[in-house]
Parts: structure tokens; C-alpha cells; sequence
């Protein structure tokens, strides 16, 4: 697994196998939020195979499938209620780990909790090179 730390709560990676979610839980994990659509996945990989692994692995797992076109504020305000209800680290995954990092900046601009230099450093430190977001999460910092 590749996990990638973005901050105390929360963590995102890559697609992760069912296999991956008891190591999860032994790091110390809470919650799995799956940001990736089956879709885009063989059926092994699909949400529900992944959850009932978490599920009985202890982890809580909670579905938000996202693209381009549902990255809503609504489905933004839903991540971070996921992320801040969870009882301790999250990680969120997806196809490579961008979208659970671009959405999790989109939330930390629209709560005003960071500011965009901030978001836009944390996501860097993890690898994800978000600075096209910039006039984005500026906009959403300003409500």
C-alpha cells in the first residue's frame, strides 16, 4: 500500500485490496472512505468486496464515489462529515489518490480551515501537485 499522510485525521492511496484492510486496521486506521466507482474496477476490487473485508477487519467503510462531475459541494460537505464523525485516521482511496486529495482540499478551502498556501503545501508533501486548484479553493476560502 502507498499510503500518503495529508494530515493528523486524514491519509489517502491509491486502490487497496481487501487484503490491505486488516493491515490498516493494525496501523491504527478507523475508517476506509472509497472514493473510487466500481466502474473503474474488476470486481475484486469493487466496494463491496473491499468493505466486507474492512467490516470485519473492525474498520468502518463508507462509500463516496466521485468523478469530475460529482465532485459537488455537496458530496465535498459529505467527505468532510465522514472524516471529522470518524473515530480516529481515515484513508481514502481511489485510482491513484488524487481525487480523495482534491477533495479533501476543496473541503478544507470551503470550512475556511486552512488556507490555500497550507492545503496546496499539504497536498504537494504527499505528491499531489494541485496548484491549478489554486483560483478554486481561493474562491471557496472567500464563501
Amino acid at each position: 500500500m502507498d499510503i500518503r499522510h495529508i494530515d493528523e485525521s486524514y491519509h489517502v492511496s491509491p486502490q487497496i485490496t481487501p487484503e490491505d484492510t486488516a493491515a490498516l486496521a493494525a496501523a491504527g486506521f478507523s475508517t476506509v472512505i472509497c472514493n473510487r466507482p466500481d466502474a473503474e474496477v474488476p470486481p475484486q476490487l469493487q466496494a463491496a468486496a473491499v468493505q466486507s473485508a474492512a467490516e470485519a477487519a473492525g474498520l468502518a467503510f463508507h462509500l463516496l464515489p466521485l468523478t469530475h462531475q460529482t465532485m459537488t459541494p455537496e458530496n465535498i460537505a459529505e467527505q468532510a462529515r465522514l472524516v471529522s464523525e470518524a473515530d480516529g485516521p481515515v484513508l481514502a482511496y481511489c485510482a491513484s489518490g488524487t481525487r480523495c486529495t482534491v477533495i479533501w482540499s476543496l473541503g478544507q478551502a470551503m470550512a475556511g480551515a486552512r488556507s490555500t498556501d497550507d492545503i496546496l503545501a499539504r497536498a504537494a508533501e504527499a505528491g499531489y501537485d494541485l496548484a491549478g486548484l489554486r483560483p478554486q479553493l481561493e474562491m471557496m476560502r472567500q464563501g
